[in-house]
């Protein structure tokens, strides 16, 4: 049996106290005035990421992708997808098959394709060489190829085919989330209609709203969908962080970090899908014409980022967490400090920076 003490984050609460834990899974949650001032969350959940530590998931590249999901297990993400963004069929292909084992072994919880069927005036730095039209013939086939490995694909709900696409993903158990849309509001709703559950960084790549059309970003907050944030105060104003929050609630809205392989590095040139990204100050953006290019976010800052723009620590948890954990089925498993889940848990100093991370009940190193 193992012992950690300190102030457990749990569903709406931070309580003292100690977990018990057997092996991977934890038996126990006790209550304990004596439990020191460590801050124990639930491992961070990343439903939105394309690398870090200098390794990109984007290229279908298994040993780059382990190196790159090592260097988020070391920010305290235990689960997270390996997002790529718009490419050709084949290096999707590819990389479904590349990605299986990983999946398998745990080491990525699946393959997240953020594109490539999305609004080319919404693209922001997607390649527009690669955007098309939905395809429910593609998605057959990397659903059947991926074995349980394609876990959410992103989508434009106003192109021809989304909807069925969509109604393919949700048949199929896979998330379909809207992103990088030009929809109007209607078009949102209908999107989430046809079972689209996640709306893909809120407010980034979307149309802006207006008060007499507010297209995707009223439509996904004034729906069922979960919304991703990119906590990073670049890609959202922490006032805008905030209000997203409490519009939809924690239990709506997920942290996401929708890193690079920059994150973690010294500012320079880099690449993303194909194109030519230039960071500077912690700011990625595309040569060629300025868009935000992703981010160098890890998850323990987007926590410190919504705690910091006045999100309570038990929500800014859920929403890291909990909720992310639930998008991908996974709530029976991960995402809360409660008995019968697996060990995966952040011991926290109390400015919230990572001292130990925790992963199906063994100790990881954090990294730099």
């Amino acid at each position: 049996m193992t012992h950690i003490s300190g102030r457990i984050v749990r569903p709406g609460a931070v309580v003292p106290g100690h977990l018990v834990l057997d092996g991977p899974v934890i038996l126990e949650v006790a209550e304990d005035n004596r439990a020191g001032d460590d801050i124990i969350v639930p491992g961070f959940v990343d439903l939105h990421c394309h690398g870090g530590g200098g390794h990109t998931f984007t290229t279908g590249d298994p040993v780059e992708a382990g190196l790159a999901a090592a260097f988020h297990l070391g920010h305290g993400t235990t689960t997270m997808l390996a997002s790529l963004v718009s490419s050709p069929f084949d290096l999707m292909r590819d990389a479904v098959a590349a990605y299986l084992p990983l999946a398998r072994a745990g080491v990525i919880a699946g393959v997240h394709f953020e594109g490539p069927y999305l609004s080319g005036a919404r693209c922001g730095a997607q390649n527009p060489e690669f955007l098309r039209d939905p395809s429910v013939e593609e998605l057959s086939a990397l659903v059947k190829l991926g074995e349980g490995t394609v876990r959410m694909v992103s989508i434009a709900p106003e192109l021809p085919g989304a909807l069925d696409a969509i109604a393919f993903l949700r048949e199929h158990g896979v998330v379909a989330a809207i992103g990088h849309t030009d929809a109007s509001y209607a078009e949102t709703q209908a999107g989430v209609a046809a079972g689209a559950t996640v709306g893909t960084h809120l407010f980034n790549g979307m149309r802006p709203l207006h008060h007499r059309e507010p297209g995707p970003v009223v439509g996904l907050l004034s729906s069922t969908a979960v919304c991703e944030l990119i906590a990073d105060n670049i890609h959202l104003h922490p006032g805008m962080l905030a209000f997203a929050a409490r519009s939809a609630g924690p239990d709506r809205t997920a942290l996401v970090t929708d890193a690079m392989d920059a994150t973690g590095m010294p500012d320079g040139t880099y690449d993303l899908g194909g194109q030519e990204v230039i960071v500077a100050d912690r700011v990625a953006r595309l040569a060629r014409n300025g868009s935000i290019a992703g981010s160098t976010l890890t998850m323990d800052v987007a926590l410190r980022n919504a705690v910091a723009a006045g999100i309570s620590l038990p929500d800014a948890a859920a929403m890291a967490s909990t909720t992310p954990a639930r998008v991908l089925g996974l709530a029976e498993q991960t995402g809360a400090l409660e008995a019968g889940l697996r060990a995966d848990l952040v011991v926290l100093d109390a400015d919230l920076r990572v001292k130990r991370v925790m992963r199906s009940g063994t100790w990881v190193e954090p990294t730099s």
